[in-house]
């Protein structure tokens, strides 16, 4: 009791606020939430640490000097009614230093709620407005990437090999958003020939949002899968919003995942579709996944493509073989193709093997999805190695199926066999070791409480000859 009491007295509560601020994307519902729930403020920052950002250090500044303000007013009143007589002086000077922690982590809320509409809202506006005016005078192809998965993979996928011969700018990193599209119009100088632009549907009405602003003349939707539950009602809401696109795009011109289960119902006829088999005529063959990278053959009539890439996963023959097709589609020749292909590579924390005093390190931290979990585990199941690890904390934004789905991820972790499974203690823990039990899970089972002290010390956990899959991250403000 004493210690949560002491943590919001602390000389670090300012920077706690800010921490919560910007974990929660300054989504001031989901802050106001994890303030509520939270008792003791000197266990939230556990997995990462505030970014210095210019609106960030604006926010702890100003905290911080209220604290100080207030701590000084505070004492002053205590100082006025113990030798000043102050009527009241002592009552309000503690009343005054008592309420820091009370009131202003909810009063920065009416702030920023001000600043947003007066300035940033606006903003907003005219930003979207310049944007959409810069995208329409782009005479060029425009292809926006869109689904729940695997949308950066296949934005880096199209630059890779699309950027071999022709001139392709693509929307940096995940940034996927409507700022980011706008920062992004700005570097447009209307001799690319290729535009790709990444859109993170995050809530309902996103993608037609998205797609009024950038004109989009072709479309990738890469899969569906239950994320951003806290937002869309169900997975046929968050579909609905993935299908819009066919307002802005004609049909003829999006492709659309069939290895992705729960897309299959919503994709049209009219739609050119893709997967481990088959992609625009082409039929794919001879697949060998290794550690070291994932290799195939695209036949079409008399055209052959023999492609090696380094990312690894089956997973991924689709994505590989729907942007070797549209290189092709595109103009360009085989040799170019199978060159650029070559050179593409695991992204950072998205199936991404490095070598760790001796033992194998696959990090795919950054995926956040159940199709991402299915597509780990195939892969730790068909790889050899002496021993195998899992290391997960489960997933977020899954809602009211919450329960099922982290069910269903011990019941798979479990027929992939792994020797031993690490789990992030949370709130899915139980549900996750309810699967393996379901499972009659033979391996070891060790349940983690203290994550960011288990990744820093990896190089402790393993040996030589190891296996070890660390699949998804589990942010502070998630419990």
């Amino acid at each position: 009791m004493f210690k949560p009491l002491t943590s919001l007295y602390s000389y670090k509560f300012p920077k706690v606020v800010t921490y919560m601020l910007q974990v929660s994307e300054y989504d001031l519902w989901n802050y106001l939430k994890w303030l509520n729930r939270t008792r003791d403020f000197s266990q939230i920052i556990k997995r990462k640490q505030l970014v210095y950002t210019s609106k960030s250090k604006l926010i702890y500044g100003f905290l911080v000097v209220v604290f100080i303000l207030q701590i000084l007013f505070g004492l002053t009143l205590i100082y006025l009614g113990l030798f000043q007589h102050l009527s009241g002086g002592i009552y309000f000077g503690l009343a005054t230093l008592i309420s820091y922690p009370i009131i202003w982590p909810y009063l920065i809320v009416v702030g920023l709620l001000v600043v947003k509409v007066l300035i940033i809202n606006p903003q907003t506006i005219n930003n979207n407005l310049l944007a959409k005016k810069k995208f329409q005078e782009f005479s060029g192809i425009k292809i926006a990437v869109l689904g729940s998965y695997g949308k950066t993979t296949m934005k880096e996928l199209l630059l890779t090999v699309l950027s071999a011969a022709k001139n392709v700018e693509a929307t940096p990193g995940n940034q996927n958003v409507a700022a980011s599209h706008y920062n992004f119009s700005q570097l447009i100088k209307g001799d690319e020939d290729i535009l790709i632009i990444e859109y993170g549907e995050g809530r309902k009405k996103d993608i037609a949002k998205f797609a009024q602003i950038t004109q989009p003349t072709h479309a990738i939707i890469t899969g569906l899968a239950p994320v951003h539950q806290d937002h869309y009602k169900n997975l046929a809401q968050q579909a609905e919003d993935l299908i819009s696109i066919t307002n802005f795009v004609s049909n003829d011109h999006i492709f659309a995942n069939l290895d992705s289960i729960e897309l299959k119902p919503y994709i049209q006829e009219t739609f050119k579709t893709y997967n481990h088999e088959q992609v625009m005529g082409w039929n794919i063959s001879d697949v060998k996944n290794k550690i070291n990278g994932l290799s195939f053959k695209m036949i079409k009539k008399d055209q052959i493509l023999k492609l090696q890439s380094q990312l690894i996963g089956r997973h991924l023959i689709g994505p590989l073989a729907l942007v070797a097709a549209l290189a092709d589609y595109f103009g360009l020749d085989q040799k170019t193709i199978e060159s650029a292909v070559s050179q593409t590579k695991p992204f950072e924390h998205r199936m991404e093997p490095y070598e760790l005093n001796g033992a194998m390190i696959i990090d795919d931290t950054y995926n956040g999805n159940i199709e991402g979990i299915k597509a780990g585990l195939d892969l730790l199941k068909e790889l050899k190695f002496k021993r195998k690890i899992y290391v997960t904390p489960g997933l977020v934004d899954q809602g009211q199926k919450s329960h099922e789905i982290h069910f269903l991820i011990g019941r798979l972790i479990a027929k992939a066999k792994p020797d031993r499974v690490v789990l992030m203690n949370n709130s899915t823990t139980s549900s996750i070791q309810a699967g393996l039990l379901n499972e009659a899970f033979k391996g070891e089972i060790i349940i983690e409480n203290e994550p960011l002290r288990f990744y820093q010390n990896l190089n402790l956990m393993f040996a030589k000859g190891d296996l070890v899959l660390l699949q998804n991250d589990w942010p502070d403000n998630y419990y």
